[in-house]
């Protein structure tokens, strides 16, 4: 109940501070603020209306889902300008041309001469135009068509050309950032993909095309370049959670984090100096395949014990080294587990423990689903 602290819930439960929520949220507008760059968060992290809410600072105009349905649920709720990041799929066409008639504007991606022909033989009502942006790879290696290669400027070409269809812009994830420790090494990841990405626009003028640009990754955009500054648009998403993961590659301290995952002791086990928790990948996700020296998460407070592995719903922890003195642990006590990935450990779980100052506050719900 509201007002009860943390510690009445029962285990497993996925909490959210959100006090470092809002401001995590404001830090990104106040970056983007200063460099005269529209932000448009990403909410594939959290896939909820409040936090939603938190980080369009209520406007509920100017987001990207990775989902349809997390564009019909925002939707749903009065949110508009949706950017739908995600290659065209083909089975779901007709869903996005009903959004696309329904909304003032939700906007497909496309990295295939297959997906714009698709567009073009299914126009919108009311002489509606589609409204494309064209993903382009600038490193990352997952979807997007390769920056230097002739078929981007050509795709680009065909796109403002076909009847029916808008191009809106162009969109690169730097997801290649990921790899990444340190500032210098993330800012260098953001320099060249806002490079190359500023030059491939340089493309489009010359050809006499005029459309958006965007690049983001959450590690990218905490830490941006002065060139990042000639972009429209960026697109980071984890940044209103963040993670163990994050603040490893230097995104953020883990000061930032926002989520943990509540478990508790439900076993001694001496002949393997072992504790048992119940919290297993049912409630964590395995993100991380135990890489940390702490498993599969970081025990908070506890920096001498290990989640050394999971099955669906228990854990075993262990000491680093040494014995366990199980008389610091007694059965039904609390552990605190901070995620490798949040977006990973999000999916895991159909409601979130909203809580200030370890107070509970609310309840939040995300959509699920594709």
């Amino acid at each position: 109940m509201e007002g009860d602290p943390i510690s009445k819930l029962c285990t497993p439960a996925m909490v959210v501070d959100v006090d470092i929520v809002k401001r995590n949220a404001q830090r990104m507008v106040d970056r983007y603020q200063d460099l005269g760059v529209k932000l448009r968060p990403h909410m594939k992290t959290h896939k909820t209306l409040e936090c939603g809410d938190i980080m369009t600072g209520g406007s509920r105009r100017c987001v990207v889902v990775s989902t349809l349905a997390e564009a019909s649920f925002y939707a749903d709720h009065g949110f508009d300008d949706i950017l739908y990041a995600y290659p065209l799929p083909f089975d779901k066409l007709e869903r996005c041309a009903a959004l696309s008639e329904r909304l003032s504007l939700f906007q497909v991606l496309l990295d295939h001469p297959q997906a714009l022909e698709l567009l073009s033989k299914r126009p919108l009502r009311a002489g509606r135009p589609w409204h494309v942006w064209l993903k382009l790879d600038c490193g990352n290696g997952r979807a997007g068509v390769l920056h230097s290669e002739p078929e981007a400027l050509q795709l680009a070409q065909a796109i403002a050309k076909t009847e029916g269809v808008e191009l809106t812009g162009v969109y690169a994830h730097c997801g290649n950032s990921y790899h990444c420790k340190g500032v210098e090494k993330i800012q260098a990841v953001a320099q060249e993909t806002t490079t190359l990405t500023l030059q491939f626009m340089e493309k489009l003028r010359a050809a006499g095309i005029n459309c958006k640009s965007s690049i983001g990754s959450t590690p990218s955009c905490s830490h941006p370049i002065k060139d990042m500054g000639q972009l429209s648009e960026v697109h980071p998403g984890n940044y209103v959670f963040y993670d163990v993961q994050q603040s490893l590659i230097g995104s953020c301290s883990m000061e930032d984090v926002a989520v943990r995952v509540l478990t508790r002791v439900i076993g001694h086990c001496p002949h393997r100096n072992q504790l048992l928790v119940d919290c297993g990948w049912a409630a964590l996700s395995q993100d991380g395949a135990g890489r940390l020296p702490s498993g599969y998460a970081v025990i908070e407070g506890h920096p001498d014990l290990k989640l050394l592995s999971m099955t669906q719903e228990h854990g075993r922890v262990e000491p680093i080294t040494g014995e366990l003195d199980y008389s610091k642990y007694p059965l039904g006590s609390l552990l605190k587990l901070v995620p490798y990935h949040s977006c990973a450990t999000a999916m895991m779980h159909s409601v979130y423990h909203v809580h200030s100052g370890g107070r509970l506050v609310g309840k939040w719900f995300p959509t699920r689903g594709w």
